[in-house]
């Protein structure tokens, strides 16, 4: 099993590409089941994420080419088992956004219930509950959703859907039914999150009729089929947001190539209010910092929320940040209920955090010290890797499959700017 060897103590100086989403590849490779015609996606990232969502459409006869430059082509004209089996859903709960699109192409659709990150319960429910508001029929039985048409229809049937929750998943999945529906579907609550923008205006080029994506209210025409088209993924904001708390915490100069600052409202300016030098600039963001956050940045509280709100995603890593800045923080959590389990290993490095419920104070040090250190999910490695690269000696973080289900190979971008970081077995 991999691990990740940081020697820390070193400022970051330089230029990092920022990679495509993760958060809108996923989606974007599903919505090539809701044609026939051949569709290329540009600035695919390079993610164990998504190799297993090419492999789970691969199985249901879909016809990919990769190259190692990010593009993909798909051809979905000769799929045979609009099936997601357990055995590659067990690890990715985005596959569920298969559901949609296969429900309103083929007419049927039998997808296992999802597993993932541990981070707390992420029902399915509003998925279930939209596609039966547009006519689906569907049982939960022996682990898997299993979804049809009713006898003599061979389409959806638009509807208005308002869902209990802001569900990002969810709103993606109603979407991708919903172009394939006949008549409108208004959804109501939607998700705002910039990838959902981002697949409706891939979804926009193959012939869909949207308005409002971006919005809590999307409007959708539903038309009778869609065509190919190319597309290329937006830049994953929270990467972005992941190096420019490691700047911020290591002191240096970067330019964060492709970062959206219009994407990451919230989080730049806590960084800015931190000490933090953030702009956005001419093909991404500079951030730079005069040395150490100890030295130069101030601890900042903060409460995650849905999208434009600080999210959940950057919760982690600007605690590791407030971890060694100046004062104290408290940061409440508002998300997933077990989004905390980093706290233990940061504590491991020497952080002084305590947590009650949905709430954690952190007390900023002037030093951390170098440990071994386990990843508990995704997010939570971005933030023991942020911790490492500013503690004293060397950290060593085991169980970085988690890190490489959303970081395109973060620990060669980070030596790129001069991180002191190397993959060991």
């Amino acid at each position: 099993m991999d691990k990740l060897l940081i020697r820390g103590g070193r400022a970051l100086h330089g230029e990092v590409a920022i990679s495509g989403a993760k958060n809108a590849a996923l989606p974007e490779l599903c919505a090539v089941l809701l044609t026939a015609d051949p569709v290329t996606l540009h600035n695919v990232p390079h993610l164990q994420d998504v190799s297993t969502m090419l492999k789970l459409i691969r199985n249901m006869g879909v016809e990919i080419e990769q190259q190692e430059n990010g593009t993909v082509s798909a051809n979905a004209s000769h799929v045979t088992a609009p099936e997601a089996p357990y055995e590659l859903v067990k690890t990715m709960r985005a596959s569920i956004l298969a559901l949609g699109p296969l429900l309103a192409r083929f007419g049927e659709a039998t997808v296992s219930l999802p597993g993932g990150c541990a981070i707390g319960s992420r029902p399915v429910d509003q998925h279930i509950k939209g596609l039966q508001a547009m006519g689906a029929e569907i049982v939960v039985e022996h682990g898997y959703i299993i979804a049809k048409l009713p006898a003599g229809r061979t389409r959806l049937h638009g509807a208005r859907i308002t869902t209990d929750m802001v569900t990002v998943t969810g709103t993606e999945n109603l979407l991708m039914a919903a172009v394939l529906a006949e008549g409108e579907t208004i959804l109501e609550n939607a998700a705002q999150e910039p990838e959902i923008p981002d697949l409706a205006e891939m979804l926009i080029a193959m012939g869909a009729k949207i308005e409002g994506h971006g919005t809590s209210r999307i409007r959708i025409q539903g038309v009778e089929r869609l065509h190919g088209c190319t597309h290329t993924v937006v830049a994953d904001r929270i990467e972005t947001g992941t190096f420019l708390c490691a700047v911020a915490a290591t002191g240096g100069d970067v330019l964060v190539r492709h970062g959206r600052a219009d994407h990451l409202d919230a989080v730049v300016e806590k960084l800015r209010e931190a000490g933090a030098n953030v702009q956005a600039v001419e093909g991404g963001i500079r951030v730079s910092s005069p040395g150490p956050a100890w030295q130069h940045l101030k601890a900042q509280s903060f409460r995650t929320t849905e999208y434009p709100g600080f999210p959940t995603d950057m919760q982690a890593q600007f605690m590791a940040l407030n971890c060694v800045s100046q004062g104290s923080s408290k940061v409440t959590e508002t998300i997933f209920e077990n989004r905390f389990m980093h706290v233990n290993e940061l504590v491991r490095l020497g952080a002084h955090i305590q947590t009650d419920g949905k709430v954690a104070v952190v007390e900023g040090v002037q030093r951390l010290s170098g440990a071994t250190v386990m990843a508990t999910d995704l997010r939570a490695s971005a933030s023991l890797v942020i911790a490492g690269l500013v503690a004293d000696g060397e950290t060593v973080v085991d169980r970085i499959y988690h890190l490489d289900r959303g970081y395109d190979r973060m620990e060669a971008k980070l030596r790129g700017i001069g991180a002191d970081i190397e993959r060991v077995k």
